[in-house]
Protein backbone atom coordinates (compact mmCIF):
# COMPACT_ATOMS: atom_id res chain seq x y z
CA UNK A 1 0.00 0.00 0.00
CA UNK A 2 1.06 3.58 -0.69
CA UNK A 3 2.65 5.46 2.19
CA UNK A 4 1.76 9.13 2.76
CA UNK A 5 5.06 10.42 1.37
CA UNK A 6 4.55 8.39 -1.81
CA UNK A 7 1.10 9.76 -2.65
CA UNK A 8 0.41 11.89 -5.70
CA UNK A 9 -2.13 14.70 -5.75
CA UNK A 10 -3.97 16.67 -8.42
CA UNK A 11 -6.05 19.86 -8.27
CA UNK A 12 -9.28 20.53 -10.12
CA UNK A 13 -9.94 23.66 -12.19
CA UNK A 14 -12.03 26.32 -10.50
CA UNK A 15 -15.70 25.45 -10.09
CA UNK A 16 -18.71 26.95 -8.31
CA UNK A 17 -18.40 26.69 -4.55
CA UNK A 18 -20.90 24.35 -2.89
CA UNK A 19 -20.88 26.31 0.38
CA UNK A 20 -20.79 30.04 -0.43
CA UNK A 21 -22.92 31.41 -3.25
CA UNK A 22 -20.99 33.37 -5.83
CA UNK A 23 -17.59 31.96 -4.80
CA UNK A 24 -15.26 29.82 -6.88
CA UNK A 25 -13.51 26.78 -5.41
CA UNK A 26 -10.68 24.37 -6.20
CA UNK A 27 -10.26 20.89 -4.76
CA UNK A 28 -7.11 18.87 -4.10
CA UNK A 29 -7.50 15.12 -4.64
CA UNK A 30 -5.33 12.15 -3.80
CA UNK A 31 -4.60 10.17 -6.97
CA UNK A 32 -7.55 7.71 -7.04
CA UNK A 33 -5.22 5.01 -8.39
CA UNK A 34 -3.26 5.07 -5.12
CA UNK A 35 -3.78 2.25 -2.63
CA UNK A 36 -4.03 4.44 0.48
CA UNK A 37 -3.26 2.56 3.71
CA UNK A 38 -5.29 3.06 6.89
CA UNK A 39 -2.26 4.79 8.40
CA UNK A 40 -1.92 7.20 5.46
CA UNK A 41 -5.66 7.94 5.45
CA UNK A 42 -5.55 8.67 9.17
CA UNK A 43 -2.65 11.07 8.61
CA UNK A 44 -4.50 12.72 5.71
CA UNK A 45 -7.51 13.25 8.00
CA UNK A 46 -5.23 15.14 10.39
CA UNK A 47 -4.25 17.32 7.41
CA UNK A 48 -7.88 18.21 6.66
CA UNK A 49 -8.74 15.63 4.01
CA UNK A 50 -12.16 13.97 3.71
CA UNK A 51 -13.55 11.04 1.75
CA UNK A 52 -16.36 10.89 -0.81
CA UNK A 53 -16.69 7.41 -2.25
CA UNK A 54 -13.24 6.36 -3.44
CA UNK A 55 -12.03 9.97 -3.57
CA UNK A 56 -9.99 11.60 -0.79
CA UNK A 57 -9.95 15.39 -1.03
CA UNK A 58 -9.70 18.76 0.65
CA UNK A 59 -10.44 22.36 -0.43
CA UNK A 60 -7.55 24.00 -2.28
CA UNK A 61 -8.84 27.49 -3.05
CA UNK A 62 -6.47 30.26 -4.09
CA UNK A 63 -7.95 33.19 -2.19
CA UNK A 64 -10.31 31.70 0.40
CA UNK A 65 -9.78 29.79 3.65
CA UNK A 66 -13.44 29.59 4.69
CA UNK A 67 -13.54 25.77 4.89
CA UNK A 68 -12.07 24.76 8.25
CA UNK A 69 -11.70 21.14 9.33
CA UNK A 70 -13.18 20.48 12.78
CA UNK A 71 -13.03 17.57 15.21
CA UNK A 72 -14.40 16.87 18.68
CA UNK A 73 -11.77 15.93 21.29
CA UNK A 74 -13.27 13.32 23.59
CA UNK A 75 -11.21 14.48 26.58
CA UNK A 76 -12.95 17.88 26.51
CA UNK A 77 -16.47 17.00 25.36
CA UNK A 78 -19.26 16.98 27.95
CA UNK A 79 -22.85 16.38 26.80
CA UNK A 80 -25.14 19.35 27.39
CA UNK A 81 -28.64 19.06 28.84
CA UNK A 82 -30.10 19.08 25.34
CA UNK A 83 -27.65 16.36 24.29
CA UNK A 84 -28.71 14.19 27.22
CA UNK A 85 -32.37 14.72 26.31
CA UNK A 86 -31.70 13.58 22.75
CA UNK A 87 -29.88 10.48 24.02
CA UNK A 88 -32.78 9.64 26.32
CA UNK A 89 -35.35 10.11 23.52
CA UNK A 90 -33.55 7.54 21.43
CA UNK A 91 -32.79 4.86 24.01
CA UNK A 92 -35.40 2.65 22.39
CA UNK A 93 -33.54 2.47 19.07
CA UNK A 94 -31.75 -0.68 17.97
CA UNK A 95 -28.30 -0.27 16.42
CA UNK A 96 -26.71 -2.50 13.80
CA UNK A 97 -23.21 -1.96 12.38
CA UNK A 98 -22.52 -3.34 8.91
CA UNK A 99 -20.02 -3.04 6.09
CA UNK A 100 -21.22 -0.58 3.42
CA UNK A 101 -23.73 -2.13 0.99
CA UNK A 102 -26.65 -1.28 -1.26
CA UNK A 103 -30.29 -2.19 -0.69
CA UNK A 104 -33.60 -0.75 -1.85
CA UNK A 105 -34.47 0.04 1.77
CA UNK A 106 -31.30 2.08 2.26
CA UNK A 107 -31.67 3.93 -1.04
CA UNK A 108 -35.33 4.82 -0.46
CA UNK A 109 -34.44 6.32 2.93
CA UNK A 110 -31.55 8.25 1.36
CA UNK A 111 -33.80 9.38 -1.50
CA UNK A 112 -36.45 10.74 0.87
CA UNK A 113 -33.82 12.53 2.92
CA UNK A 114 -32.21 14.25 -0.08
CA UNK A 115 -35.54 15.14 -1.68
CA UNK A 116 -36.93 16.73 1.48
CA UNK A 117 -33.83 18.15 3.18
CA UNK A 118 -31.31 18.86 0.40
CA UNK A 119 -33.30 19.49 -2.77
CA UNK A 120 -31.20 22.63 -3.31
CA UNK A 121 -27.85 20.83 -2.98
CA UNK A 122 -25.31 19.07 -5.19
CA UNK A 123 -26.77 15.61 -4.48
CA UNK A 124 -30.22 16.43 -5.87
CA UNK A 125 -31.75 14.58 -7.58
CA UNK A 126 -30.57 11.36 -5.88
CA UNK A 127 -29.91 8.24 -7.92
CA UNK A 128 -28.90 4.68 -7.14
CA UNK A 129 -25.60 5.20 -8.96
CA UNK A 130 -24.88 8.32 -6.91
CA UNK A 131 -25.72 6.53 -3.66
CA UNK A 132 -23.32 3.69 -4.44
CA UNK A 133 -20.55 5.97 -5.67
CA UNK A 134 -20.86 8.36 -2.72
CA UNK A 135 -21.49 6.05 0.24
CA UNK A 136 -20.97 2.39 -0.63
CA UNK A 137 -17.79 2.42 -2.67
CA UNK A 138 -14.74 2.97 -0.49
CA UNK A 139 -11.14 1.85 -0.32
CA UNK A 140 -10.99 2.70 3.38
CA UNK A 141 -12.36 1.00 6.50
CA UNK A 142 -15.97 2.19 6.67
CA UNK A 143 -19.16 1.24 8.48
CA UNK A 144 -22.89 1.74 8.07
CA UNK A 145 -24.38 2.38 11.51
CA UNK A 146 -28.09 1.63 11.14
CA UNK A 147 -30.71 2.91 13.60
CA UNK A 148 -33.98 0.97 13.86
CA UNK A 149 -37.24 1.85 15.59
CA UNK A 150 -38.56 -1.68 16.16
CA UNK A 151 -38.14 -3.10 12.63
CA UNK A 152 -38.19 0.23 10.77
CA UNK A 153 -34.87 1.65 9.52
CA UNK A 154 -34.99 5.36 10.36
CA UNK A 155 -31.37 6.57 10.13
CA UNK A 156 -27.94 5.60 8.83
CA UNK A 157 -24.58 7.09 9.82
CA UNK A 158 -21.72 6.40 7.43
CA UNK A 159 -18.51 6.28 9.46
CA UNK A 160 -14.84 5.94 8.52
CA UNK A 161 -12.59 4.25 11.06
CA UNK A 162 -9.26 6.04 11.61
CA UNK A 163 -6.36 5.09 13.82
CA UNK A 164 -7.01 8.12 16.04
CA UNK A 165 -10.78 8.40 15.80
CA UNK A 166 -13.93 8.10 13.76
CA UNK A 167 -14.85 10.31 10.83
CA UNK A 168 -18.52 11.21 10.41
CA UNK A 169 -18.69 10.88 6.63
CA UNK A 170 -22.46 11.31 6.15
CA UNK A 171 -25.78 10.78 7.89
CA UNK A 172 -29.23 10.42 6.36
CA UNK A 173 -32.51 9.75 8.14
CA UNK A 174 -36.27 9.66 7.91
CA UNK A 175 -37.36 13.33 7.60
CA UNK A 176 -41.00 12.74 8.60
CA UNK A 177 -42.61 15.02 11.15
CA UNK A 178 -43.33 12.05 13.42
CA UNK A 179 -39.61 11.52 13.95
CA UNK A 180 -38.41 15.14 14.00
CA UNK A 181 -38.50 15.38 17.80
CA UNK A 182 -35.89 12.64 18.02
CA UNK A 183 -33.23 14.92 16.44
CA UNK A 184 -31.80 11.95 14.58
CA UNK A 185 -28.92 13.88 13.00
CA UNK A 186 -27.75 15.05 16.41
CA UNK A 187 -28.25 11.62 17.92
CA UNK A 188 -26.07 10.06 15.21
CA UNK A 189 -23.21 12.37 16.23
CA UNK A 190 -23.73 11.65 19.93
CA UNK A 191 -23.77 7.91 19.23
CA UNK A 192 -20.50 8.22 17.32
CA UNK A 193 -18.97 10.06 20.27
CA UNK A 194 -20.02 7.20 22.52
CA UNK A 195 -18.52 4.76 20.00
CA UNK A 196 -15.23 6.69 20.08
CA UNK A 197 -15.22 6.43 23.84
CA UNK A 198 -15.95 2.69 23.86
CA UNK A 199 -13.21 2.07 21.26
CA UNK A 200 -10.78 4.33 23.15
CA UNK A 201 -10.41 6.69 20.19
CA UNK A 202 -9.69 10.33 21.05
CA UNK A 203 -11.42 12.22 18.20
CA UNK A 204 -14.59 12.44 16.15
CA UNK A 205 -13.99 14.26 12.85
CA UNK A 206 -16.94 16.31 11.58
CA UNK A 207 -15.55 17.46 8.25
CA UNK A 208 -15.61 21.15 7.30
CA UNK A 209 -17.18 24.09 9.06
CA UNK A 210 -17.92 27.21 7.02
CA UNK A 211 -19.13 30.17 9.03
CA UNK A 212 -21.19 31.54 6.14
CA UNK A 213 -22.93 28.21 5.49
CA UNK A 214 -26.11 27.83 7.55
CA UNK A 215 -26.27 24.06 7.01
CA UNK A 216 -22.96 23.64 8.85
CA UNK A 217 -23.88 25.72 11.89
CA UNK A 218 -24.93 22.62 13.89
CA UNK A 219 -21.28 21.62 14.31
CA UNK A 220 -20.56 24.36 16.83
CA UNK A 221 -23.18 22.77 19.13
CA UNK A 222 -20.49 20.26 20.11
CA UNK A 223 -17.92 22.63 21.56
CA UNK A 224 -15.23 22.61 22.59
CA UNK A 225 -14.03 21.86 19.05
CA UNK A 226 -10.60 21.68 17.56
CA UNK A 227 -10.22 23.75 14.38
CA UNK A 228 -7.44 23.08 11.85
CA UNK A 229 -5.93 26.54 11.31
CA UNK A 230 -2.66 27.08 9.43
CA UNK A 231 -1.81 23.40 9.78
CA UNK A 232 -2.37 23.25 13.56
CA UNK A 233 -5.33 21.88 15.53
CA UNK A 234 -6.48 24.63 17.90
CA UNK A 235 -8.99 24.06 20.71
CA UNK A 236 -11.80 26.64 20.70
CA UNK A 237 -14.31 26.62 23.50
Amino acid sequence: MTDLKELHFFATPEHDCSYIEGYKAKTLFVDPQSDVSDSAYSQLSDLGFRRSGKHIYRPHCDHCQACISVRIPLTHFKPSKSHRRIINKNKDLRIEIKAPYYSDELFKLYQRYINERHHDGDMFPPSEEQFVGFLVESNQTSEFVEFYLEDQLIAVAVVDVLQQGLSATYTFYDPSEALNKRSLGSYAILWQLQACESRQLPYLYLGYWVQACRKMSYKVNYRPLEFLIDGRWILIR
